[in-house]
């Protein structure tokens, strides 16, 4: 039986799964690993943990599935999540976590060197993308930085880890490092203005299309994995990007938003066009011969998580009794907002030094009240997002959900109240790993395109409608939303210097 092996690196941990030709699940695995939050704004992984937890999580997959012969491989990560090793492949030091926050920086530096390639990222680098980080360690750790032989996506450093091959994804090569496809690849002349003239040496060798063969899988890797059979593996990318091939394509006006720990929007455009407020667009990223457009929310999922497991003091497993309690209240009417910037905005504000606020509380402010504000916090913050979009000229015709929102129906209505159009929820497993089955089979030859497999491989979807008397109450919660988000930027600003804040 032909089988493909999907492997997926999020923030906690590593994800695997065994897919059929007909895109069914014939088997599943995950194990975790711990993030490192060493300063506010922080985060740090090993790049050991992630083999170690990819080595358990597909074993188990495989083993739930009977062991079937795999004909293809691909691997999604986060980014930019980047790893930074000896000649070896060994890690110098822990890799930086796509949410560290450290090279902000870095990154206004790359707004003024008015490099043209830039046009393509809103004019400049931001805080998470590689070459900030780059910079970063160049500027901060200078032994470590001319000690490493690569600085690496994580997905680069899984294909090695896979292959032996330093073959870099072209979707993280041009969303996350400038390169540039239709001109001169790495622009090693806007590396040497920003002080860091020989990264280009320590990036991969090769940049390969996504979907495209990179070789078979290693002989070590292969003993490691308990993977039998050709196991090709194939060039992936970047785990929310990558979403667009499991929900059944790509066409103009479908946005899919990847909603975990952060929220992570994409689309793909046939023209480009050019606002500062999103990421991109980025040619052939994705589609050879279109544009990719990104947009996102560095904190999501997460300030859930913080407001009801850390604040308040809840365990996981009884989180759900809160959110019924809060599902259970009139929307706006608590008299309080919350702010999602609690590791700064990705877009459309593209600012790393904005913070978390809670606003309006009383003694009378009750956990699930505060729970409720800090939903609609959260959707809030998307609907800046898909607006900076509609601005933009890009057209949202069509919104798609996957992710851990599917486990919270308040925070799901509340995102389609506050959007105030229908959504599409994706039923079933995780997208990322559908979308490297896609890529698994297209690469290995089992289809004769990325488009042909991710037809074959669409999921069921639930569409939320908006409920219209939540809608009208949200205009003025979100008004409110974008003015605390105006008064409190200079405060902000001046809270996240440097030395602020208790070290973790």
């Amino acid at each position: 039986m032909t089988a493909f092996l999907a492997l997926d690196l999020g923030t906690e941990g590593a994800r695997a799964a065994v897919y059929g030709a007909d895109g069914s699940v014939l088997g599943a695995g995950d194990d975790a690993y711990p993030t490192c939050f060493p300063r506010p704004g922080w985060a740090e992984q090993d790049p050991d943990d992630w083999w170690r937890a990819s080595v358990h999580a597909v074993r188990q997959a495989l083993a739930q599935a009977g062991g079937p012969s795999i004909a293809g491989v691909a691997v999604a990560t986060t980014a930019s999540t980047v790893a930074v090793l000896d000649r070896h492949g060994r890690p110098l030091r822990p890799a930086l976590l796509w949410m560290d926050a450290r090279a902000g920086e870095e990154s206004a530096l790359t707004a003024r060197t008015g490099h043209p390639v830039l046009r393509y990222s809103g004019d400049s680098d931001a805080v998470e993308w590689l070459v900030p980080k780059a910079m970063w360690l160049a500027r901060h750790e200078p032994e470590t930085y001319r000690a490493a032989a690569r600085i690496t996506e994580a997905v680069d450093y899984m294909v090695w880890r896979l292959t032996g091959r330093w073959a870099g994804s072209r979707m993280n090569a041009v969303c996350k490092s400038n390169y540039d496809p239709r001109g001169a690849g790495f622009p090693h002349d806007l590396y040497e203005s920003l002080g860091i003239g020989d990264l280009g040496s320590k990036l991969p060798d090769d940049i390969v299309p996504v979907g495209d063969p990179v070789g078979p899988l290693g002989a070590e890797a292969r003993d490691e994995l308990g993977v039998t059979g050709p196991a090709i593996v194939v060039s992936g990318g970047i785990d929310a990007h990558l979403s667009l091939l499991a929900i059944g394509g790509a066409p103009e006006g479908r946005v899919s938003i990847v909603c975990g720990t952060s929220n992570a929007f994409v689309t793909e455009i046939d023209e480009p066009v050019f606002p500062s407020t999103v990421w991109g667009p980025y040619p052939d990223a994705l589609h050879t011969g279109r544009w990719l457009v990104e947009g996102g929310q560095v904190s999501a999922g997460s300030v859930l998580a913080w407001a009801g497991e850390r604040l308040m003091g809840r365990p996981r497993a009884e989180l759900g009794g809160l959110i019924k309690a809060a599902a259970a209240l009139p929307p706006v009417d608590h008299g309080l907002i919350v702010l999602d910037y609690f590791m700064g905005n990705r877009t459309p504000l593209r600012d790393p030094r904005l913070r978390g606020a809670v606003l309006g509380l009383t003694l009378g402010s009750s956990p699930e009240q505060v729970y409720r504000a800090a939903v609609e916090g959260v959707a809030y913050g998307t609907r800046q997002v898909i607006d900076s979009f509609i601005g933009g000229g890009i057209a949202v015709d069509e919104v798609f959900l996957s992710g851990g929102i599917r486990h919270n129906e308040l925070w799901l209505q509340t995102t389609a109240d506050v959007l105030g159009r229908p959504v599409h929820l994706v039923a079933g497993d995780n997208l990322t790993l559908r979308a490297c089955s896609v890529l698994a089979s297209a690469g290995s030859g089992h289809h004769a395109s990325l488009a042909e497999a991710a037809a074959r491989y669409a999921p069921d979807v639930r569409t939320v409608e908006p409920v219209a008397a939540h809608v009208a109450a949200y205009e003025q919660g979100y008004a409110d939303y974008r003015a605390a988000t105006a008064a409190t930027a200079e405060l902000s600003h001046r809270l996240s210097e440097p030395g602020r804040g208790a070290r973790s």
